[in-house]
């Protein structure tokens, strides 16, 4: 079964209470670089092309809608200035802002455009919604001279994801991210044709200003501004730390990233912990129990607001069934003996969801999403003993390439299977003759043209934007990563985190052979933290009450920390002992490569 395309309800909610917007949609930072830019999707305008999915067309001519928008009286949205939507509410003196997008240069601009429209009214509020960087980055945008006394509220837990997600695996997720939002791409039939979830994401400042403010329990009540706020924690859904709250004056519901007009990810494309269905759909079930009837209007921190308290509950509901269908289906088949992939062969989802556009797998799809179900309860393990020691990829191809008879032999047969429409089972074919021999451009010209048509098929956004980054890198090489996402976070960290992501770079086989103790007093937190390098690991331990010699002492502030961090050395810190040590451990760090290869070995 398929949706209706005749049924133009979502285009109506999604111009509902425009106010104005950007002419052009084109967004520059200080320098004059573009940082967001959206003239490049006019081809949306016309009939969809046949290199794009016609499910994914009308979702990304519903995506690339940009403007101020209101969505009751008091609140506004800015759309389709970033992947994410900021909210703004107003209040006694200002405005509380929700979710301030990706980058500082997206959110002043959108904040501009509010006040051009709804006066001069300060920022007397923010509020992140949950710990992915679409909803905090660009917060030094909104507050341009750091946090003063405005209230900034998060879900509890909200600073230690940020920093396990975007920091601790960072290099990682950012490089995959250039594949699943496909930023390497040009936008058009060929290229880009939005994430699914939004447009595209920004490349701007990216930044972070820690919480003053933590949400701890469903239920907790809090006024900012003279708005009275009721929250509802949702942890273990699309963030490991996440919230929906409601409006009770406004009888508006904000459900953060928990229900959007997409089947989302339980474990995304670029990286993450493997999301919880069940609980997911649990607390849907409680949001609508807690808030439906109190509600006018549903909104998120993604696309376009739902209308009416009837419309709230049937769109509330079918989220919640869709999540635990899968959870509960995937489940069934898991315990019958399918592995993961069996499964994501298998299921179908019941009538009444396949029907749904709000269920169509735009940023998460079935199969991917059945597969990190099987992953959360069963792990990487299929159970079949020929999986417990498999040969790393590049090994692996060799032998196939040698048992078909050779990397020729191997390209013709991916070629017809091609020819012949299974373009899966080419693509893993010409994958095996790529890391046999990554240096025939034969092998990766066909494995390029195999990924480009299962692109120009690909209903998922994400999907379609790996298939496309991997024919592009196939035949052009990797392009460098514009965006550090950690770099703007570093200075809200604690030191303990700090620490941790000095941890996570230890070359263990080289500093193993070494040993030493490095004493930190901070000054300005009155903390003392000791780190000991032992068998290739560095242990830090704050307030160590056990005596040890030590062959470094340092008095110094967080701020010199980060200095030292930066390579800035020991200038103005007072210090004891030898000072090479410090030198001794910078030297067994790694540097991570922003740019590893993925298509190729």
């Amino acid at each position: 079964m398929a949706p209706d395309h005749a049924d133009r309800t979502d285009f109506d909610n999604a111009d509902r209470g425009f106010v104005a917007t950007l002419t052009p949609m084109r967004i520059t930072d200080a320098a004059g670089a573009v940082v967001f830019d959206t003239s490049g999707y006019d081809f949306l305008d016309g009939d969809c092309p046949e290199t794009v999915d016609p499910s994914l067309f009308r979702q990304a001519q519903l995506c690339v809608k940009h403007g101020l928008y209101e969505v009751t009286d008091g609140i506004y949205q800015i759309r389709g200035f970033d992947l994410s939507n900021m909210t703004i509410v107003e209040g006694d003196t200002g405005i509380i802002v929700i979710d301030p997008l990706i980058s500082a240069e997206c959110a002043a601009a959108g904040l501009r455009v509010y006040r051009e429209h709804r006066g001069e009214r300060p920022v007397t509020g923010v509020v992140y919604t949950h710990s992915h960087v679409d909803h905090f980055g660009g917060v030094d945008g909104v507050l341009p001279d750091g946090r003063g006394d405005v209230p900034i509220l998060a879900p509890d837990g909200f600073m230690a994801e940020v920093v396990s997600e975007n920091v601790y695996a960072g290099v990682a997720m950012t490089r995959r991210s250039t594949y699943m939002y496909g930023r390497g791409m040009t936008p058009g039939p060929e290229g880009q044709c939005s994430t699914g979830l939004g447009i595209q994401t920004s490349r701007g400042t990216v930044g972070l200003i820690a919480p003053s403010l933590d949400i701890t329990h469903t239920g907790q009540r809090e006024t900012v501004d003279g708005v009275p706020i009721v929250f509802q924690l949702t942890p273990g859904t699309e963030a490991p730390a996440e919230m929906n709250f409601h409006f009770p004056d406004h009888r508006a519901l904000c459900l953060a990233e928990n229900v959007t007009h997409n089947l989302h990810n339980l474990l995304t494309l670029r990286g993450a912990q493997v999301r919880d269905p069940r609980v997911w759909s649990r607390y849907i079930d409680e949001a609508i129990e807690m808030f439906a009837i109190d509600s006018d209007v549903a909104f998120a921190s993604h696309h376009w607001p739902t209308w009416g308290t009837d419309a709230i509950v049937s769109f509330l509901s079918l989220q919640r069934d869709l999540y635990m269908y899968l959870h509960d289906q995937t489940l069934r088949l898991m315990n019958a003996g399918l592995n993961g992939p069996e499964i994501a062969e298998a299921i179908e989802l019941s009538p009444a969801l396949a029907d749904s556009w709000s269920a169509r797998g735009y940023y998460g799809s079935v199969s991917h999403n059945v597969k990190a179900i099987y992953q959360r309860y069963l792990g990487w393990f299929d159970g079949n003993p020929t999986s417990l020691w498999e040969h790393p990829r590049a090994a692996r191809a060799a032998r196939y390439v040698e048992t078909i008879g050779g990397v020729d032999a191997v390209i013709e047969k991916g070629r017809a299977y091609a020819a012949a429409g299974d373009l899966r089972f080419a693509a893993e074919l010409l994958t095996h003759a790529v890391f046999a021999e990554p240096g025939s451009e034969a092998a990766k010209t066909a494995l390029a043209d195999t990924y480009r048509r299962l692109g120009f098929g690909a209903e998922n956004a994400t999907w379609r934007c790996f298939y496309l980054t991997g024919d592009h890198e196939l035949r052009h090489g990797v392009q460098p990563t514009a965006v550090d996402i950690s770099g703007g976070m570093v200075a809200a960290l604690s030191v303990e985190q700090l620490f941790d992501t000095v941890a996570t770079r230890l070359n263990g086989p080289r500093a193993a052979a070494d040993s030493f103790r490095i004493e930190w007093h901070f000054t300005d937190l009155d903390s003392v933290v000791r780190l000991t390098l032992s068998n290739g690991v560095l242990i830090q331990t704050p307030a160590p009450r056990s005596e040890a010699e030590v062959d470094l002492t340092l008095e110094l502030t967080k701020p010199q920390l980060l200095g030292i961090l930066a390579g800035k050395g020991l200038d103005g810190i007072s210090h004891s002992g030898d000072p090479a040590v410090l030198q001794r451990l910078f030297g067994l760090l790694d540097t991570p490569d922003p740019d590893f290869a993925i298509v190729t070995p």
